[in-house]
């Protein structure tokens, strides 16, 4: 690769970047009501819920490397995305409903109607999700 592909790129570097799949396929959590969905969800295997806030630097960058640990064995994990800046209602209720403390970012892990992991900030990228499945 010449010094103007690695300053420039090149369309290889691009069709490089486009193959690459992603695993993880958000639902959006953006009503209270889908909160029971999640309890009755989570008796048949493990929920996620990430909550994010698209105002926040950490978050950000938290999202991007928290995609990047599902590979092909993770990707019928159920993962929630809840947009804590449209939904502080929701977010709140999470906080009672799993007894968890609010922070941003932050992944809460549901089994059988309750909380069993959560993580927040960088906490969240050294989540080891083969043990949810």
């Amino acid at each position: 690769m010449s010094i103007f592909n690695k300053m420039f790129g090149s369309k290889e570097n691009e069709e490089e970047k486009t193959e690459k799949k992603s695993f993880l396929n958000f639902l959006p959590l953006t009503t209270l009501e889908q909160l029971e969905t999640i309890k009755k969800e989570s008796h048949t295997g493990a929920v996620l819920i990430f909550k994010h806030s698209t105002r926040c630097g950490i978050s950000r960058m938290v999202i991007k490397q928290f995609e990047q640990l599902f590979t092909a064995e993770h990707e019928h994990l159920k993962v929630y995305y809840l947009d804590l800046l449209n939904h502080k209602d929701i977010s709140a209720e999470i906080g009672v409903t799993f007894e968890v403390t609010h922070a941003s970012p932050q992944v809460i892990v549901v089994r059988n109607g309750n909380s069993v992991h959560d993580a927040s900030h960088n906490d969240i990228t050294l989540i080891n999700l083969s043990r949810f499945i």
